[in-house]
């Protein structure tokens, strides 16, 4: 019996690398990005930014695993991880925050256990 309308919040959406896209992204499922956006990204779920991902804009996200690069700003209402080889050229605003030894911030931070990221996600 096939199960139609059962959403499956393992779903994982990739930008692989060499990949280039323009325009705002809005996914409603955890994504990966090792390829290049341009734009606003806005994901109901968590990010995950490889080693070779780049994304040029605004991010807001449920959490984020950042090893590449970030030119915007970036609003997370959990987790916030930067790995050593993270570089964002931008405001964080986050819950929580990791950062390993290496990782690259230029820009403001701001903590708070109210940031209420699913509203700007389905606001804009």
């Amino acid at each position: 019996m096939a199960k139609n309308n059962i959403q499956n919040v393992d779903q994982l959406n990739k930008i692989v690398e060499n990949t280039s896209l323009k325009g705002d992204v809005d996914s409603q499922n955890n994504i990966r990005v090792d390829g290049t956006i341009s734009g606003t990204l806005k994901v109901k779920g968590k990010l995950v930014l490889g080693l070779k991902g780049t994304v040029e804009g605004e991010n807001v996200c449920e959490s984020a695993e950042i090893e590449g690069s970030i030119k915007g700003n970036i609003h997370v209402s959990g987790l916030l991880s930067l790995k050593s080889t993270a570089k964002i050229e931008g405001d964080v605003t986050t819950q929580k925050l990791s950062i390993e030894s290496g990782a690259v911030h230029n820009g403001h931070t701001s903590m708070s256990s109210s940031v209420k990221v699913e509203t700007l996600i389905t606001n804009g």
